[in-house]
């Protein structure tokens, strides 16, 4: 019996998705749960898992084609993996006992044979859903369909894996032509419409991470071994200082839809993640309500996932804030660019041993330049500059983060 390999059940947000790659091939074994195919939709890659054992029957959508939710992607021949050894064992069993002049093939049906030889298939290959798997008409009928519509998708594979730049040796004149994945395409038009859309302005500060440094150096240890393994790095002092910050300044933590402003009574914080695939922001959820241990384990969990393309959709829809660490590839100072229908977005930089005076010293200190973009129809520059130096406060004694001051 074929059972349909559909596409996911898309949510209201993502309106198709793009075959990106088949782990399987028409008359491959496969097992329940095991991944068949991947389909990119703008924000994430979904995996499509077998649901019987079996064996892969006829692809009807190839790489490179466009699905809509609940689309049939192709087939399992249900129980076809039970028959593909006694196929295999055939040119064995037929060497050893020769069938005798009119019998019928003890594995294939003379009609089955005839058409596979006609179509260059060897018949070993044909998974049998006959009896005793024998393998039938209808059978060798669905490989030789399958066999035509491999070599369509030969193309699209080449074409899939566009993340990665081609290295060309030197002297090379040669360009080569790939396709933008579905990601990149939609971070592409989506940070053009931000910029077309919105009244964008960058304030920029600076931080001096002298006192975050030295609690992070003392108790780093001691919190990696209270929090089972969990890692105490500087991205959770500048979530939790965000969190706080946006409470002072709510206009920060809102929305515009049409005329209206939207306020939020929580704090959804987007944490930008690089992967291979493009730039990504999952979401963590009342991120007011977190500890510090928390929020380092959501983002290391997040960072994890995003480098093995496990991210959910339902993970990376909402945000009512973004924080961008470009400091991790080693910017120290850039204009980040507002992730709608969010009203501002946080960028970090690298941290750099810089001469300030400090008390009509000069002294070395470690210091990060912060860059808060904001649509200006809804945030004024006042309430923006604000906001950033609550922040800085926030960071340069940590104390505040503990008092509410």
């Amino acid at each position: 019996m074929a059972i349909e390999i559909k596409a996911p059940t898309f949510p209201e947000s993502v309106a198709d998705g793009t075959v990106a790659t088949w782990h399987k091939q028409p008359g491959d074994a496969v097992k329940r749960d095991d991944l068949i195919v991947d389909i990119e939709t703008d924000k994430v890659v979904l995996e499509v898992l077998a649901t019987a054992d079996g064996v892969l029957g006829a692809i009807v959508k190839n790489e490179g084609d466009t699905v809509l939710s609940d689309e049939v992607l192709g087939s399992i021949v249900e129980g076809g993996a039970a028959a593909a050894a006694p196929a295999a064992a055939a040119p064995a069993a037929q060497a050893a006992a020769p069938a005798a002049d009119g019998e019928d093939d003890p594995v294939a049906a003379p009609a089955a044979r005839k058409i596979a030889e006609e179509n260059g298939i060897n018949i070993a290959s044909v998974a049998g859903t006959g009896k005793g798997g024998r393998v039938t008409k209808e059978d060798v009928v669905a490989a030789v369909a399958a066999k035509k519509a491999a070599p369509a998708a030969a193309p699209a594979k080449a074409a899939a894996p566009a993340a990665a730049a081609p290295v060309f040796a030197a002297g090379d004149r040669v360009e080569k032509r790939v396709p933008m994945t579905r990601v990149r395409a939609t971070v592409a038009k989506r940070l053009v419409e931000a910029q077309s859309n919105m009244a964008m302005l960058t304030t920029f500060n600076e931080v001096d991470m002298t006192e975050i440094m030295a609690l992070r150096s003392k108790y780093k240890d001691q919190f990696e071994k209270s929090h089972n393994g969990v890692r105490l790095g500087f991205m959770s002092f500048f979530v939790k200082a965000a969190t706080e910050s946006l409470k002072r300044f709510p206009a920060v933590n809102a929305s515009i839809d049409g005329t209206d402003i939207v306020y939020h009574g929580y704090a959804d914080i987007g944490v930008a993640v690089s992967s291979d695939r493009g730039l990504v922001v999952p979401v963590l959820r009342n991120a007011e309500l977190m500890s510090l241990a928390e929020i380092e384990g959501g983002i290391a969990a997040y960072g994890k996932k995003a480098r093995d393309g496990k991210l959910s959709i339902d993970e990376m829809t909402g945000g009512t804030f973004t924080i961008t660490n470009g400091g991790t590839f080693g910017s120290m100072m850039s204009t980040p660019i507002v992730n709608p229908p969010q009203a501002a977005i946080l960028g970090m930089h690298n941290i750099l041993q810089r001469p300030m005076a400090i008390n009509g010293q000069v002294v070395i200190r470690p210091m990060m330049y912060l860059a808060l973009s904001y649509d200006h129809r809804l945030i004024d520059g006042k309430e923006a500059v604000s906001f950033l130096v609550a922040i800085k406060n926030l960071l340069e004694d940590p104390a505040r983060l503990l008092l509410d001051i």
